[in-house]
Order: C-alpha cells, then structure tokens, then sequence
C-alpha cells in the first residue's frame, strides 16, 4: 500500500480541513453530492461524516471534487 504523501498541498489541504473541522462538500463522479467533514485520509480513502452522523468511506478515485465551505 503506498504512503500518505504529506509533502502535495492537496494533502496538506485535506489535513488542515480535518484538523479545524470545517465543513466541506464532495461531488462524486456519479453526481452524488456529500456535506459534512472529513475525519480522515489514508492514501486509497477519505472517511466522512455529515450533519446527521453518518459515516461514509469515499475511494478518492470516485470523488470529481471537493468544496470547502
């Protein structure tokens, strides 16, 4: 499994989100659209949780963007 490069600014971008919790939105590929924040990232993965609590694991090569509210 390859490591979590700390060194991309997306990376880097994703993390500062997690750590001040803001609030993002991520389009998938498919259209489907989640609001929420990201707990964490891992190489393959980003694990989000929305307003109500719900958990979702999101394969990065499914996600077409990310909006940072």
């Amino acid at each position: 499994m390859p490591e979590l490069d700390i060194n991309l600014p997306s990376t880097r971008q994703i993390q500062g989100s997690i750590k001040d919790k803001i609030e993002v939105s991520i389009k998938l590929l498919t259209g489907d659209v989640f609001i929420g924040r990201i707990v964490w990232q891992d190489p393959d993965c980003v694990f989000f949780t929305d307003a109500n609590d719900r958990k979702t694991l999101i394969y990065r090569q499914a996600i077409a963007y990310m909006q940072y509210q």
